[in-house]
């Protein structure tokens, strides 16, 4: 008898064994395929220390000045919304320049089915107008046609999708120019000044229709739309065809870069901004 009831806590013992080796082969591998994320943390306030030589932070800083004046970056540790710092940007006016100054990280391989997750607080001075200021870039240079080189503008030479101020009342919207495609726009809440504001950007990544695009602040939905986000190789063949320039789009086709920051400044004034609490998330 007691044989009996060992064989039959061998046998139990084996079935929940087997049950438990099949619900693991059919477990979903973890979604995040990709994280990257800052808060701009230093000590002594030192900007360098965002660049370390083994690239695990920033990649480098872009900078356009306009004539007379020179925009600047720092860490400063007065105003941030978590740790004890915050990176603050001042990017003048443009005049014959268009103004940039934000921060750049590289070295991305985000494909079309990607699912990309980008957050940021942004505190951003003042009461003028802010329309056509740009905060967020995400780009894809390596697929710009190497034949074409310079002759359609620099400007354009990193295709991508882009946050952007529209409207007088500085609604930020999602800018798609750079593929060609109109800026989704909102109107239902324009964008906080003189706190800081907690940014959320979803995109599941396509070049036609099926693209999905979303848009957060302060955890409200403002943008909820199907459009293309990525670049579409057969509209810039056209564009382009259309002033007799031969372009074919690289492939594969992916984002490599995000910048953040004024990442152009075409606005009327001087824009003083801090940004903190970044994170891009790629499943």
């Amino acid at each position: 008898m007691k044989d009996n009831k060992y064989l039959l806590l061998i046998f139990i013992s084996l079935i929940l064994f087997a049950c438990e080796t099949n619900d693991s082969n059919n477990e979903d591998p973890t979604d995040t395929t990709f994280l990257f994320e800052d808060g701009f943390e230093t000590q002594n306030n030192d900007l360098n220390e965002l660049f370390p030589s083994d690239a695990s932070r920033w990649s480098n800083v872009q900078q356009t000045n306009p004539s007379n004046a020179t925009n600047q970056i720092s860490i400063i540790d007065s105003e941030f919304s978590e740790g004890e710092n915050a990176l603050r940007i001042l990017a003048y006016q443009s005049d014959s320049q268009l103004s940039k100054m934000d921060i750049e990280k590289g070295g991305f391989n985000i494909i079309e089915g990607d699912k990309v997750i980008i957050t940021a607080d942004f505190y951003i001075k003042g009461s003028q107008s802010l329309q056509n200021l740009l905060l967020i870039d995400l780009e894809c240079c390596s697929c710009w046609d190497p034949s074409v080189g310079d002759n359609y503008g620099s400007e354009n030479q990193c295709p991508g999708v882009r946050l952007m101020m529209s409207g007088e009342n500085d609604y930020l919207s999602i800018e798609r120019g750079k593929i060609s495609g109109e800026t989704l726009q909102q109107s239902s809440t324009p964008f906080p000044r003189n706190e800081w504001v907690s940014i959320r950007w979803e995109m599941i990544l396509s070049p036609n229709s099926s693209g999905i695009n979303k848009l957060y602040i302060n955890d409200v939905e403002v943008i909820n739309e199907n459009a293309m986000n990525m670049p579409n190789s057969q509209i810039f063949t056209n564009i382009f065809a259309e002033q007799n320039i031969n372009f074919t789009l690289q492939e594969p086709t992916f984002y490599e870069r995000v910048q953040i920051g004024a990442t152009a400044n075409p606005t009327a004034d001087t824009v003083e901004l801090f940004v903190d609490n970044f994170s891009i998330k790629v499943n």
